[in-house]
């Protein structure tokens, strides 16, 4: 047990998470780790967490007050949000039903469990709106955990959530500014003065920031998944933000047999193609990538999720097919030549980790400023649609094939990621904040991250 944990053996630690999986699984690691060192850890979370949370041998509190919109099912709880077509006209309603006005109904579910569970410190995903309601409310420290790319706001930089790269001569911040303005003040001007308003309603303090800045400014710490190398420069960079490495699920460590196909010995290409759990539209990647390789010399091995797969596999019986729901990507990954995705961020850092360059296409959820980063830092092809053409998808694949640099760029940030230790890092970083006396006494036990 580290010397920090031994002078109070049972801090107690509450985490949370918006209800969908790329904002809890990413954090199962983390819990599972401080559990494993004596700290008692329990977690607020939609029912649908309850066996994961049973297997991890973690105490579940489920939503009571706030609604559940786990399941990507928006549409059938917010009938209104349908009448929506454009991505932004549904990234705003998304924030305001699904995000904001939940952070209320957050609240009186962590006062009630607070009355049984007196936590020290609640851990949360970056877009958990409960954020400021524990923090100035309940008065009680809380750490961010950044499951997304980074959401503040910069000088250096666009606006967040519209998929745009940087530019960094002085046109481009010129052009920047603009943009930031018009974002706040026009496209994100109804969110963020909701979200004004549920805070005035709340009285919790706040600048009339925008939503993005303000859930990390009022955490105590915002701790990122990922590097910088997968992340823009900011010379602005907050002071409570700490980049701690990939943060991947936690393994139980079940024996099982490791997945092999003897087709993989069959051909030269492989392309890993999945669509994640929430995206049941089959025909947005996976149909159009299996209609560019039908019969052709690459394998293609597509892991639905539980989506239509027995429906794909009779449509598409070709011999260079692999079809599954799914298929463990540590077991895949390693075999193949090109990641086919529409940007979940887990995915992607997987991806990475194992040095594979990938051709990325999503735009909802967040998703176009994955596939931004992944454009950007050229570790791979961002097609810029949720619906590709097969055509598109072949020549972006024959293109990052073909063009080494991708292989490069890819390895030079799987290096980058090998420098950083997250349980560690996110251990350390809890217990200075925690005990900052003792964190001072003992300051040569904790690792120096990488400069930024």
């Amino acid at each position: 047990m580290d010397t920090i944990t031994k002078e109070k053996k049972h801090p107690r630690v509450l985490f949370a998470n918006f209800p969908a999986d790329g904002h809890f699984n990413p954090l199962t690691s983390l819990a599972a780790h401080l559990s494993g060192i004596g700290y008692d850890v329990r977690w607020y979370a939609s029912s649908g967490y309850a066996g994961k949370l049973k297997k991890l041998k973690i105490h579940h509190y489920p939503f009571k007050r706030a609604i559940d919109v786990s399941g990507n099912n928006f549409d059938q709880i917010f009938p209104g949000r349908t009448k929506y077509k454009s991505q932004i006209g549904k990234l705003k309603f998304d924030l305001i039903h699904a995000f904001i006005l939940r952070g209320p109904e957050y609240k009186a579910d962590i006062e009630e469990i607070y009355k049984t569970f007196p936590f020290d410190v609640m851990v949360a995903d970056c877009a958990f709106i409960g954020i400021p309601f524990v923090k100035d409310i309940m008065r009680i420290p809380v750490i961010s955990i950044g499951v997304l790319p980074l959401m503040g706001s910069s000088r250096d930089l666009p606006p967040n959530g519209l998929g745009l790269t940087p530019s960094y001569t002085l046109a481009g911040k010129v052009k920047q500014l603009l943009l930031r303005t018009l974002s706040n003040h026009i496209i994100f001007k109804g969110p963020n003065k909701v979200m004004h308003r549920v805070l005035d309603e709340a009285g919790i303090p706040h600048q009339k920031e925008n939503i993005f800045d303000m859930l990390i400014s009022k955490a105590d710490l915002l701790l990122q998944s990922g590097t910088p190398g997968f992340e823009y420069h900011r010379s602005d960079l907050g002071k409570n933000i700490h980049f701690i490495g990939p943060l991947l699920p936690h393994d139980c460590g079940h024996l099982r047999e490791q997945w092999f196909n003897e087709k993989l010995g069959r051909y030269k290409r492989i392309v890993l193609v999945t669509q994640g759990t929430v995206e049941k539209e089959v025909k947005k990647i996976i149909v159009p990538t299996l209609e560019a390789f039908k019969n052709s010399n690459t394998l293609v091995i597509c892991t639905t999720g539980g989506s239509q797969t027995s429906e794909l596999k009779a449509a598409y019986p070709q011999p260079n097919f692999i079809i599954e729901d799914f298929i463990p990507f540590n077991d895949v990954m390693p075999y193949a030549d090109v990641y086919i995705t529409n940007g979940g961020y887990g995915g992607v850092m997987l991806g990475i980790e194992n040095n594979l360059p990938m051709v990325v296409a999503g735009i909802h959820e967040g998703k176009n400023e994955i596939c931004a980063r992944v454009g950007f830092f050229k570790i791979g092809i961002n097609l810029k649609t949720e619906t590709p053409l097969p055509q598109q998808i072949r020549k972006a694949v024959d293109e990052v094939t073909a063009n080494d640099s991708y292989n490069q760029n890819v390895r030079k940030l799987s290096g980058e990621f090998l420098e950083y230790e997250p349980v560690t890092l996110f251990t350390k970083h809890i217990e200075r904040l925690l005990y900052p006396g003792i964190a001072k006494k003992e300051k040569k036990i904790f690792h120096t991250e990488a400069v930024y």
